[in-house]
């Protein structure tokens, strides 16, 4: 199963989300933070104001009456507050602030709770308490009403980090796919070149790799199947040849070898063959069941063939693809493996499966890396005369165009095992463009 995680879109939305909910609720509690300094000081500032301008208007208009909210106590009056030590840390230090700014030995105090909130202040000079209306010390909107906004913004900046996420993970996603393509022996357009430099770089040198790797390609298949085009004539010649010999043992043996040419000759030109396959997508359980006949009838009791095809008719492959992978592998087995061979089709959680596997003496453990290599015979038990070590080499070139994976190994039970593996989306794709072009 796919995570999404995994992907690199899914982990740069989630850097992105995460630094952005870190940024935000760190503004967010900066910002609260700073409106509680600024409102306190505002407070102390508009406290301090109106006690300086009542003592100007006492000291100037004694007889004057003075706002509503604002009076003069004596001292000896029981309405004074008294100091308490119980007083909450924020109004505390707001005290201690209006203090400051007043002239040494101002007795600052709040006044009672539960009633509007003043303050009582009384300088060396001030024969009587001066009250003024407090200013409240949190004046700022509630958490109710900065929530949605928070949310909002939030929203907005997730939106704008998806989307350069985005941007940035397509160029990428495209040069995985044409990488995956490559490797798996595909065509593979030229990438187009966006994103940042160091990404415009990488694409460049991919696509300049292609284009080498392409024309190597492209060299070697023409010579590979020029040479083998021209033995053709010539072993055509030698059979005709041989077929004209008076003796009986001396022409079978000319016959043979001459056979064995052409068969390495048809299996060069399978190999340097570089083309997608174009022809009409099969069910590979009914293809298979039907080359397991067509085996039996020409090989009688010689090659004892059983099938376990179970994968459905969802698992289709183009017909020459699957015949060539199923004949050389069949081939293979009639060579140099033993009866049964067994054919099995699964589907699994994440795909097809295809094996085929012998019970022969297999391939030693150290030359199966070697086993799909081309032009590589593995002595002796994996030689013979008409074989050009390109069987398990035109295997994986065909099961890798197709978009599989092939794997080689014993099987518990002995012999050779060639597993192939084709994700669901491959197979589509492959039967989707063999159909169009069919």
């Amino acid at each position: 199963m796919r995570r999404p995680v995994d992907s690199l879109f899914g982990r740069l939305a989630l850097l992105f989300i995460g630094v952005l909910l870190i940024s935000h609720v760190a503004w967010f509690a900066l910002m609260r933070l700073e409106r509680n300094q600024m409102q306190t000081r505002y407070a102390v500032e508009e406290a301090t104001f109106l006690v300086d301008a009542v003592r100007q208007h006492v000291a100037r208009e004694p007889g004057t009456p003075l706002p509503s909210r604002v009076k003069l106590v004596d001292p000896a009056s029981p309405d004074v507050p008294v100091l308490s030590d119980n007083m909450p840390e924020p109004l505390r230090r707001f005290i201690d602030d209006v203090r400051d700014r007043m002239p040494p030995g101002t007795d600052v105090r709040a006044g009672p709770p539960g009633l509007p909130p003043t303050l009582w202040v009384r300088g060396p000079q001030d024969a009587r308490w001066i009250v003024v209306p407090g200013q409240p010390l949190r004046i700022m909107r509630p958490l109710d009403k900065l929530v949605p906004w928070f949310v909002i913004i939030f929203a907005a900046a997730v939106f704008a980090a998806l989307v350069a996420a985005w941007m940035l993970q397509q160029p990428l996603r495209a040069l995985a796919q044409a990488v995956g393509r490559f490797g798996r022996g595909q065509p593979v357009p030229p990438v187009p070149e966006r994103g940042p430099r160091e990404l415009r770089q990488l694409t460049r040198g991919f696509n300049q790799m292609v284009k080498e790797v392409e024309r190597t390609e492209k060299d070697r298949a023409v010579m590979l199947a020029g040479v083998a085009h021209d033995l053709k004539t010539p072993l055509a010649r030698l059979r005709l040849r041989a077929e004209m010999m008076d003796e009986q043992k001396v022409r079978d043996g000319v016959v043979r070898d001459v056979e064995s040419m052409a068969h390495i000759v048809d299996q060069f030109l399978v190999f340097a063959h570089d083309g997608a396959d174009r022809s009409e997508p099969v069910e590979v359980g009914d293809q298979c069941e039907r080359m397991a006949r067509n085996y039996r009838t020409v090989s009688g009791e010689t090659m004892g063939i059983e099938t376990r095809l179970r994968a459905g008719p969802d698992f289709r492959l183009p017909a020459a693809t699957l015949e060539r992978v199923v004949s050389n592998l069949l081939d293979n087995a009639h060579a140099y493996g033993a009866p049964p061979v067994v054919i099995e089709s699964k589907r699994g959680a994440d795909g097809f499966s295809l094996t085929v596997r012998d019970h022969g003496k297999g391939i030693p453990d150290q030359d199966l890396t070697q086993a799909s290599r081309p032009f590589v015979r593995l002595d002796p038990a994996r030689g013979g005369n008409g074989h050009s070590g390109l069987g398990l080499a035109i295997v994986e070139r065909l099961v890798r165009r197709a978009g599989g994976e092939l794997a080689i190994g014993n099987g518990e039970s002995g012999g050779l095992a060639v597993h192939m593996t084709f994700a669901f989306d491959v197979v589509e794709r492959t039967v989707s463009e063999a159909t169009q072009a069919w």
